[in-house]
C-alpha cells in the first residue's frame, strides 16, 4: 500500500468520526486538526459538519468561529486551489455551503442554508443562494452574545449595497 493511500484512508476515517463525535468545542476540532485543517482556538463545530474531504490543509478556520450543524466546506473542485478561510468570530449557520476560493470575513454571519460562492466582507450578514449581503453586523453571535443582542445589532443594507 502506498503512503498516499494510507494518509487518504486515515483522513477519511477521521472525517467520518469527526462528523458524529461529541465535543463541538473539543474533540471535533481536534480530529479536524489531525486531518490537517488549520483551526484556531475556541472553534465550535456542529454535528455532521463536513470540512473538505480531500485536501483538509486548504481550509483555515480562525479563532472563535462557529460552524453550524450539517455545514459543508468545499475547498477544491479540481486539484489544489486557494482554499477557504473563515476569519475570526465568523458564524456559519446550519446547512451552509461554502465553495472554494472564499474568505468569510471577521465577524461575518452566513444565514442557515445559504450557499457562499464569493467572499463575504467582515461584519456582514449574508443569506440565500447565492448568498448576498443583507445587513451589517454590529455584534457577531457567539458564546457570550445572545440571539437577541445579535439581532438588535443588525443594520439592514440599502438596496444599492445589496449586490
Amino acid at each position: 500500500m502506498s503512503e498516499n493511500f494510507l494518509s487518504g484512508f486515515a483522513n477519511r476515517v477521521l472525517q467520518i468520526v469527526a462528523r458524529i463525535a461529541p465535543g463541538a468545542l473539543t474533540l471535533r476540532p481536534r480530529l479536524h486538526r489531525w486531518r490537517g485543517v488549520k483551526i484556531g482556538k475556541n472553534v465550535w463545530i456542529g454535528y455532521d459538519a463536513i470540512i473538505e474531504t480531500s485536501y483538509p490543509d486548504l481550509v483555515t478556520i480562525q479563532d472563535g468561529v462557529t460552524i453550524g450543524i450539517r455545514a459543508l466546506i468545499i475547498a477544491h473542485f479540481r486539484g489544489r486551489e486557494k482554499g477557504v478561510v473563515i476569519e475570526e468570530n465568523a458564524f456559519l449557520g446550519p446547512g451552509v455551503i461554502i465553495l472554494p476560493n472564499v474568505v468569510v470575513g471577521r465577524g461575518a454571519v452566513v444565514a442557515a442554508g445559504s450557499v457562499v460562492t464569493a467572499s463575504v466582507p467582515p461584519m456582514t450578514l449574508v443569506q440565500g443562494n447565492p448568498a448576498k449581503p443583507v445587513a451589517r453586523v454590529g455584534l457577531p453571535p457567539g458564546m457570550e452574545v445572545s440571539f437577541q443582542q445579535f439581532a438588535a445589532s443588525l443594520r439592514p443594507l440599502q438596496k444599492s449595497d445589496q449586490r
